[in-house]
């Protein structure tokens, strides 16, 4: 077998770092996963035992690589990571969708897709220039969310809605027109949900392609964490409908 390089976004494999995530990466898409890694301290653990288990049902070939796990995770106490393919996922038309536009931390981004799955909302676009959505710790953000979703890159926010021109848009701005409170309960059936980026927002630009919103907030601070924003936005719009 070919040796497994650092994770960079050449590749055209990744890493599923951590019993939980692999788990649920077997479960969604076990068509992309290639090898399964074991660091010989997890053997005992039930959670490595289940994932030998099942990949074994698979085929999937294991091997020890407690290096290339130290390595890849940051921590001694990685017991178990998968490699698999890189994939590309399309949204479903019919469902919501969530569009992140130019995420620059991966934390925020992984943590933003888990907060959406969390709500239902399993369609997110991300647009670049963005983070790495394939990077490890990306993936470990999400706490293997991001394998249960359809997550598509799109170079341009032009390219994602000539796909789905029929969305109604929400940009979330500081400076939107209308609350949260406001717009949630009388959403369109088909909608996305636009976010910016962590340091700079939406351009203004954007106001005039939808339903500019904005989750109200004290003065104490000057805005809201992208993650926080999004399941915010998410649970309003996915538990407030009007009768």
């Amino acid at each position: 077998m070919p040796k497994l390089e650092p994770y960079s976004r050449r590749l055209d494999y990744s890493y599923a770092l951590g019993v939980f995530p692999c788990l649920n990466l077997l479960e969604a898409r076990p068509e992309s996963v290639r090898r399964l890694l074991l660091h010989p301290d997890g053997l005992r653990n039930e959670g490595v035992s289940l994932l030998r288990e099942k990949c074994q049902a698979l085929g999937v070939r294991e091997e020890f690589a407690d290096r290339v796990l130290r390595r890849e995770s940051q921590k001694d106490n990685c017991f178990a990571a998968l490699v698999f393919e890189k994939y590309e996922a399309a949204l479903n038309p019919d469902r919501p969708h969530v569009v992140l536009c130019q995420i620059s931390d991966g934390g925020n981004l992984g943590t933003a897709l888990r907060a959406c799955l969390g709500f239902g909302l399993r369609d997110v676009a991300i647009v670049r220039p963005c983070v790495d959505a394939f990077d490890p710790h990306v993936l470990r953000a999400s706490m293997g969310a991001f394998y249960r979703m359809n997550v598509r890159v799109f170079d341009t926010f032009e390219d994602y809605r000539a796909l789905y021109p029929d969305h109604a848009l929400y940009p979330f701005m500081l400076d939107g027109a209308k609350t949260l409170g406001e717009v949630a309960p009388h959403h369109a059936e088909k909608y996305a949900l636009v976010f910016g980026n962590e340091q700079t927002g939406l351009p203004a630009r954007f106001a005039s392609l939808g339903q500019g919103t904005f989750i109200p907030q004290s003065n104490e601070i000057d805005s809201l964490n992208l993650a926080v924003a999004v399941s915010i936005a998410a649970y309003a719009f996915t538990n407030s409908k009007a009768e």
